[in-house]
């Protein structure tokens, strides 16, 4: 049955009798949920907020980690009218106090001890927050009541009356206020709609090649919109839904799911890539000349990869040759179910996805916002151009400004941002066009390449536009390098602040014979300055001399969520990095005589 709001996608869901609608690790194995215990969940739920007095249109807050209790709390809600705020569960308890002042939260479910003990001590900052409710664990006194004596305690609703209430919702009625990472300055919440995002769950669906017998490991945040999206349209197609325990056991719970796709950010890729190269190096040199020949030829096999044909001739024995010594193993990492996976959230440098797809790995990048619910572009199975991200979805416009921003039109743009009259209008104009605040261009196929955001743009010291992301995109195709970000804007000469691939590196040095115990140390040995120092000289040599790298230094400590560097989508904080390494920058600079 056709949606139009995603109280009706639950009730497709509802409407179906699956024994593994969700799989979650409990004991240390994974243990299905039926559709049945799940729209049980739900219906138990729903009468609980009600009897907390969530009404509709009154927003109701989550931080959580992935899992079970996501889909109860969001569906639960949706379908008594209810807004569901995500907020990720690795902020801390300021910025989390910040998100539910900011959208008016009336009730906040929170995860784990440490999470809601943080939160109870910012209640101040929340004065219309009137109830917390504790998942997974069991709160002291009245300082919250527990999720899961809700679901135990409490009635569920008739299955006519939660359909009766679920039916109530339009499509122009919000579903969620997603708050972006904010790169800079605080986060503002986009407003969706039901008809937003069950316009791109439809969309999307027209483009992936999803089949109900599927199953989906769901890793990325559900509090940002592409894996949320994503799991709409699971739900939507009869896909059962794998909760991994952490996107550091992403390995592990693939081995154990095995599942038919997943979705992710580049940097699971690059990480793959660089534990792939590790064991290249660590390998003997008659192993090491067989993986360069299966790269030739998958090389040479790519552009019949991207078609899903199978290479000819003498081709054709070779690419089965190269699977069998080498791709086979990568491919049994993913599981004998894998058929393909999503890339999203950051640009996936072409080195990368030309690797997996030569390998017949298929990996298939999109591109979207928050603001577009989120999908706007996306490569489909035959219609794959690398280092693109694919033509628009099936009722999305593009168009390029003069200025070469990337701009887009349709049924999935936000209504606004909430409280920000200003800034919703700067974002969407009188025409109904949102504006991306990328750089980017179409080809005569259609298909969306992006080169920067606009405001990333450096301008030099000689009024000289460059892109940098293009840039830290090809310094990251070296092994070696883990992350990069190229600083120059109002200098004469670009500098690049590098974070090795650690893993990459100790084996390299291992194999050098370069001793590696201290970090520090080791990025300061001579072997391994010459090493960086070439790496940086292969890229410069593809660039225009204005855009090369003259100055660059290494840095001990990979930049995470945690520590401050990455929003929780994985986007470089330039700002926070610009602070954070001054020092470091201006001794660049000093040792380069440059200002």
């Amino acid at each position: 049955m056709s949606i139009k709001t995603l109280s009706e996608l639950f009730l497709v869901v509802a409407g179906r009798q699956k024994a593994d609608c969700l799989l979650h690790k409990v004991g240390g194995t994974y243990q299905p949920i039926s559709s049945a215990e799940l729209v049980d969940r739900v219906r138990r739920l729903a009468t609980a907020l009600l009897d907390l007095g969530v009404k509709r249109g009154d927003r109701v807050a989550l931080m959580a980690e992935n899992g079970p209790h996501w889909p109860v709390a969001d569906f639960a809600t949706l379908c008594v009218g209810g807004v569901l705020v995500p907020i990720y569960p690795t902020l801390t308890p300021d910025q989390a106090a910040y998100v539910a002042n900011d959208c008016g939260a009336e009730l906040v479910l929170v995860e784990g001890r440490d999470r809601l003990d943080g939160l109870l001590g910012e209640r101040a900052d929340m004065p219309a927050v009137k109830q917390f409710v504790a998942i997974a664990v069991e709160p002291d006194g009245d300082e919250a009541v527990s999720f899961s004596r809700l679901l135990a305690e409490s009635e569920a609703m008739p299955a006519d009356e939660l359909e009766r209430q679920a039916r109530l919702a339009k499509p122009d009625d919000l579903a969620t206020f997603i708050y972006t990472s904010g790169t800079t300055g605080n986060p503002k919440g986009v407003m969706l709609t039901h008809g937003n995002i069950t316009s791109n769950v439809l969309g999307s669906l027209e483009c992936m090649d999803i089949d109900g017998s599927y199953t989906a490991l769901s890793f990325l945040p559900l509090s940002h919109s592409f894996e949320r999206t994503i799991d709409y349209i699971y739900f939507y197609k009869g896909c059962t839904v794998a909760y991994a325990e952490s996107v550091s056991a992403v390995a592990q719970n693939m081995r154990e799911v095995n599942p038919h796709a997943f979705v992710s950010v580049p940097r699971v890729y690059e990480k793959v890539i660089a534990k792939v190269h590790e064991g290249v190096t660590a390998s003997p040199p008659m192993k090491q000349k067989i993986f360069h020949w299966a790269e030739g030829v998958a090389r040479q096999a790519l552009p019949y990869r991207l078609q899903r044909k199978k290479p000819p001739g003498l081709l054709g024995v070779k690419t089965a040759l190269a699977d069998k010594l080498v791709f086979g193993k990568i491919k049994a990492a993913l599981g004998e179910r894998f058929r393909f996976a999503f890339s999203g959230g950051a640009p996936l440098a072409p080195e990368i996805a030309r690797f997996f797809w030569g390998a017949g790995i298929e990996i298939y990048e999109g591109y979207g916002l928050s603001e577009t619910s989120p999908v706007l572009t996306v490569n489909r199975p035959g219609r794959t151009k690398l280092g693109t991200v694919g033509p628009a979805l099936p009722d999305v416009e593009l168009k390029i400004a003069e200025d070469g921003e990337i701009l887009a039109r349709g049924p999935n743009i936000m209504r606004g941002y909430h409280n920000l009259p200003e800034a919703s209008a700067e974002a969407i104009d009188d025409e109904g066009w949102f504006h991306t605040g990328d750089i980017g261009e179409i080809d005569a196929d259609g298909f969306l390449k992006i080169t920067d955001r606009k405001k990333e743009i450096i301008v030099n010291a000689y009024g000289k536009n460059v892109a940098p992301a293009p840039i830290e995109n090809e310094l990251k195709a070296s092994r070696f390098i883990g992350q990069a970000v190229v600083i120059g804007d109002r200098r004469k000469m670009l500098a690049a602040l590098l974070v090795p691939d650690f893993e990459t590196l100790r084996g390299w040095a291992k194999s050098e014979g370069v001793a590696g115990d201290d970090v520090a140390a080791l990025l300061a040995e001579p072997r391994v300055r010459e090493l960086f120092e070439h790496e940086v000289k292969t890229v410069n040599g593809e660039l225009a001399r204005y855009e090369q790298i003259h100055v660059w230094e290494l840095l001990s400590e990979e930049w995470t969520i945690e520590t401050g560097e990455l929003t929780p989508t994985q986007k470089i904080k330039r700002r926070v990095i610009n602070q954070k390494y001054g020092e470091v920058i201006e001794g660049l600079y000093r040792r380069a005589k440059g200002d």
